[in-house]
């Protein structure tokens, strides 16, 4: 070999070669007969914490005047939060905009159209707020809607930490997923071994619908808003590959 090829042409020889040795056990792998299936898992919890999108929103003819009209009333939002108890790092201005509003004038004799002018400014401003004592979730939705909230009011109930339902989910999925793999191998009549390959593809946070018998949560003042909390399950999907043996 020496011969034929000089020393540079020998060493990139010699470096492919161990290449396709490292490459064998993976393409035996490869064409080892296998099964794959997707597990799946779910967890169920219950939330801790709520995030409600609040917004005020203020026409006038003015730029200026809708703006003024939205920021006090929007101060007096952001005054009540803080005075029950919502920490600074769970207030955040979400969306800010202002917005002319245009009037359609009519026809002229002629029957042209003029183009539309501006007739009102529109000042939007969207305050997104974790609560997390959800004892009082109605009464400070209640009271924002007094101050001047006139937009929003959506609701994402969650968790401050879901990680043990997630790792519960995941367990539950791993064990689907071998079920599953040994349910196809009996009804082909083989025998599953060793794993192949084992992935978590991803997990969804959704909400479950309410169970009867769930209690409206409700704070001392009668006329606060009632909501429903129920609970969030998580879910999570994982994907294996186990041998046959042969």
């Amino acid at each position: 070999m020496s011969q034929l090829f000089p020393a540079s042409h020998q060493f990139i020889l010699a470096f492919l070669w161990s290449l396709t040795l490292l490459a064998a056990p993976a393409l035996a792998d490869e064409s080892t007969p296998s099964i794959s299936v997707t597990g799946e898992g779910s967890a169920e919890l219950a939330p801790d914490m709520a995030i409600v999108n609040l917004v005020v929103t203020r026409v006038a003819v003015t730029a200026r005047e809708a703006l003024d009209a939205n920021n006090q009333a929007m101060a007096k939002v952001l005054a009540a939060m803080r005075e029950r108890g919502i920490a600074e790092k769970d207030l955040q201005t979400s969306n800010f905009s202002i917005q002319p509003r245009y009037a359609q004038l009519p026809r002229s004799a002629s029957g042209e159209r003029p183009a539309p002018r501006i007739d009102r400014y529109q000042v939007r401003n969207s305050l997104s707020v974790r609560v997390r004592d959800l004892a009082r979730l109605g009464e400070i939705i209640d009271q924002s809607v007094t101050l001047g909230v006139n937009e929003g009011g959506s609701v994402q109930f969650t968790n401050a930490d879901p990680s043990q339902a997630l790792e519960q989910a995941r367990v539950a999925a791993v064990k689907d997923a071998m079920s599953r793999a040994e349910t196809l191998a009996r009804a082909a009549g083989v025998e599953v071994g060793r794993i192949l390959s084992l992935s978590d593809n991803s997990y969804i946070p959704r909400p479950v619908p309410m169970a009867s018998g769930v209690a409206m949560m409700r704070s001392a003042n009668a006329e606060s808003v009632p909501m429903a909390a129920g609970e969030n399950s998580y879910r999570v999907t994982v994907s294996l590959t186990r041998a046959i043996k042969q």
